[in-house]
């Protein structure tokens, strides 16, 4: 515990030094996140409760906190917002038919055993369950691509106002594509750096590469990661598009 709150103040002091107040803010914005989820988990325990429209409402809480709490209500937040949304609710459908089709929800054989005391009966979708994790790995990229695809949109209108809406257009999906590599390739050994004790019990199993990749935990882990470079790849064009029109829109 010591060194929990140790290591938090450490990072407090630092977002504070480097980021003043806004890295207050985001340090703030970070066990508000956290209880949005806590809360979110809490009442998806209950078998009556609606699991798609709690995590759209989840979603929704952390992008407002992390748009307008740390930077403030403006034009690209709002537009960062819209982005987000739109491409979480998109991506949600989509994900609900993957899960379903490739059976990944509940627990993977080598679980059983360590789940045999239980009873598995408890009143839940896991494919919902399962869609909901998905969703909720994937939104804090979601929002990361969609405020730094509006940001710097702006500021070219901003310098050129008289820039026409297919050219603003095309610059945001620049803006995209270069960032589009990174936040990919950061996403999947975000991912696999967690579960690195995932493939060391795999190599104690003995399991052959065929065995690992038709295994539940490992292709509901690949399919978390396919799904987040989905959404990410996704906003780019939703995000560069609104951006453009309400940017040109507002000027005429």
């Amino acid at each position: 515990m010591n060194v929990l709150v140790l290591l938090a103040a450490i990072l407090c002091v630092l977002m504070i030094l480097i980021g003043g107040r806004k890295g207050a803010r985001s340090f703030i914005a970070l066990f508000l996140n956290f209880g949005v989820l806590f809360f979110t988990i809490m009442i998806m325990l209950d078998p009556n409760a609606n699991t798609m429209i709690l995590t759209l409402v989840a979603c929704t809480i952390i992008s407002c906190i992390n748009l307008f709490y740390i930077n403030g209500v403006n034009k690209k937040t709002g537009i960062a917002f819209i982005s987000t949304i739109i491409t979480t609710g998109i991506l949600l459908l989509f994900i609900v038919v993957v899960t379903d089709r490739s059976m990944i929800q509940g627990f993977g054989e080598e679980e059983i055993e360590e789940l045999g005391m239980f009873s598995l009966f408890i009143g839940l979708d896991f494919v919902k369950i399962a869609t909901a994790v998905i969703i909720m790995s994937t939104i804090g990229a979601i929002i990361d691509i969609a405020i730094s695809i509006s940001s710097p949109m702006q500021e070219i209108y901003n310098h050129n106002p008289t820039i026409s809406r297919k050219d603003l257009f095309n610059a945001g999906l620049s803006i995209g594509r270069d960032i589009l590599s990174t936040s990919t390739n950061t996403l999947f050994f975000a991912f696999f750096g967690g579960y690195l004790a995932l493939l060391i019990w795999f190599k104690d199993l003995s399991y052959s590469l065929g065995e690992m990749m038709n295994s539940k935990i490992f292709s509901a882990e690949m399919i978390t990661i396919l799904c987040a470079g989905i959404g990410v790849t996704m906003v780019i064009p939703i995000a560069s598009w609104i951006t453009a029109f309400f940017l040109v829109k507002t000027k005429v």
